[in-house]
């Protein structure tokens, strides 16, 4: 996923130069040039390959989640004072418990990312690269999450509903959320726990993958292959 993020960002600060636009429309299409279509195209999946294996695989390992700061799951904010009673009365030991179940489960689902991802990588197009060289900030996300979103809730699901009906969490969760909504001047919490926590995963996902397309396109010690640093040349 850092490479995910790596070509895909290069690609993103361009759409601030007017003449970029006339410049990627008529790169040629052959290899004898210094940056071609099939250039692009090739750096922007190898980027992607590389990114994809090292960063997903943080993700998916333990504590991928549940020990990063950036994507760790807790309890919706309108349920935050349960979790702040029980460490208030010395239950804090409680609390981690809970919320490690929710991060485990994310982490165990994030598996299944792999493939998906991959297979998106291997249809892009000139066209799609194009389009995210000349997208906003968020271009490779957005490429990626258009591309794959629905697959990986669809893989992300049973997973999660596994892991946490293991444990008995999903109903426990389903009875005290749907008595918790009933409470006159509350916001209405999710009931279904299997969806929070796909949702929830799905969010660490993607907001990894944006974090990266800014690294990219800032630091150039990034761009660890020759062919990245000439397609990010052009946004140089």
């Amino acid at each position: 996923m850092k490479k995910i993020a790596f070509i895909l960002v290069a690609m993103i600060t361009l759409s601030s130069c007017g003449s970029l636009q006339e410049i990627v429309n008529n790169l040629p299409q052959g290899t004898g040039s210094v940056l071609s279509q099939a250039d692009i195209g090739n750096g922007l999946r190898q980027a992607l390959d590389q990114g994809i294996d090292k960063e997903v695989s943080k993700l998916m390992g333990t504590d991928g989640f549940y020990k990063n700061d950036l994507v760790k799951i807790l309890l919706p904010e309108e349920l935050q004072k349960v979790d702040d009673g029980l460490r208030k009365i010395g239950l804090s030991s409680v609390a981690d418990e809970g919320l490690k179940l929710l991060n485990r489960a994310a982490e165990d689902a994030t598996k299944e990312a792999l493939p998906i991802f991959v297979n998106a990588v291997k249809d892009i197009t000139f066209n799609d690269a194009k389009d995210i060289l000349l997208g906003d900030q968020r271009a490779a996300t957005a490429y990626l999450e258009g591309r794959t979103q629905e697959e990986l809730y669809t893989k992300f699901s049973p997973v999660i509903q596994n892991s946490l009906s293991k444990v008995g969490a999903t109903n426990l969760w389903s009875n005290a959320i749907t008595k918790y909504n009933t409470i006159p001047f509350t916001n209405s919490v999710n009931p279904d726990l299997t969806d929070y926590v796909t949702q929830k995963a799905l969010e660490g996902v993607f907001k990894v993958i944006a974090e990266e397309e800014i690294q990219i396109r800032e630091n150039v010690s990034s761009r660890s292959t020759d062919l990245l640093v000439k397609v990010f040349a052009l946004q140089d």
